[in-house]
């Protein structure tokens, strides 16, 4: 199904919640999965994919796609449902997530249908979204390449050394996504190392920045889909997100970081989500 099929059915929201959904069910096997970050992710993806990205699940390796990396490569779950929603895999191979035999592994790899490179050793992603960036220039494609940052990776200096190069490089068909969720596996990111004002700082290295609400799919669609905003600059868009977002009994909370639901809370979250979307 293509992406104008979709969206003539539903809306982003609706595909959000699918992809939440899916999330739910794999955190619930025995393996368990990172639910909070691919909870507040869960609309920047749903954007990506289902707005902006010029990928086709048919022809996962054409040239002039554009390329997304998964810098917080821990959010795998919610790579794959995903990619699993756009027509990449068959959403029924999500059941095998984290068992043997399984490609659907902790982090993303490229045996998965979709996945540029490996990716979850944190602050490699942005350099490597440099390299694609860099490649399309010389290659004369007007391919952009977009990479999704935990706000925690930002800790990483090496997320620094690519930033001062892409803006150097006037690299503007990159584009950053941080999800500012604010937590990281040990507690507050801004309690263990501060970070605000974070806009001006991406600022101060050269990037065009827009700071926005990182749980509305059309308002993240809207400016993602509009980059370069400025030319001659890489783009970062700051979504401010919730962890764990949508689940009231784990959002907000670091303790949803990584998961295995029992059977009794996969109910929980399972109602909770049917709640939320009969509420919409």
């Amino acid at each position: 199904m293509t992406v104008a099929q979709v969206l003539e059915r539903d809306t982003l929201d609706t595909v959000a919640a699918r992809i939440r959904a899916h999330v739910v069910d794999m955190c619930a096997g025995p393996e368990g999965g990172h639910l909070g970050g691919a909870f507040s992710c869960a609309d920047v993806l749903t954007a990506l994919y289902f707005s902006v990205l010029n990928v086709d699940p048919e022809r996962p390796d054409d040239p002039d796609r554009d390329r997304f990396l998964l810098s917080k490569g821990h959010a795998a779950v919610g790579l794959y449902a995903t990619l699993a929603e756009r027509g990449f895999f068959p959403t029924e191979e999500l059941a095998g997530y984290g068992r043997p035999g399984s490609r659907l592994m902790g982090h993303p790899v490229r045996a998965v249908p979709g996945v540029e490179m490996p990716t979850g050793s944190l602050g490699h992603g942005l350099a490597l979204g440099c390299g694609f960036a860099l490649a399309a220039r010389y290659a004369g494609s007007a391919s952009r390449s977009f990479v999704l940052l935990g706000d925690g990776e930002l800790q990483e200096g090496s997320v620094w050394e690519a930033a001062i190069a892409a803006a150097s490089l006037k690299l503007d068909r990159l584009v950053a996504v941080v999800d500012r969720n604010g937590l990281q596996l040990t507690g507050a990111t801004d309690g263990i190392a501060p970070m605000e004002p974070l806009a001006d700082r991406w600022r101060s290295f050269g990037w065009a920045v827009r700071d926005v609400d990182g749980h509305d799919p059309d308002e993240l669609a809207e400016h993602l889909g509009a980059t370069p905003w400025e030319p001659g600059k890489p783009s970062v868009l700051i979504a401010r997100t919730v962890k764990g977002q949508g689940l009231p009994f784990l959002e907000g909370r670091s303790s949803s970081h990584y998961v295995t639901l029992s059977p009794r809370n996969h109910a929980r979250a399972v109602r909770a989500l049917r709640a939320t979307e009969a509420a919409e």
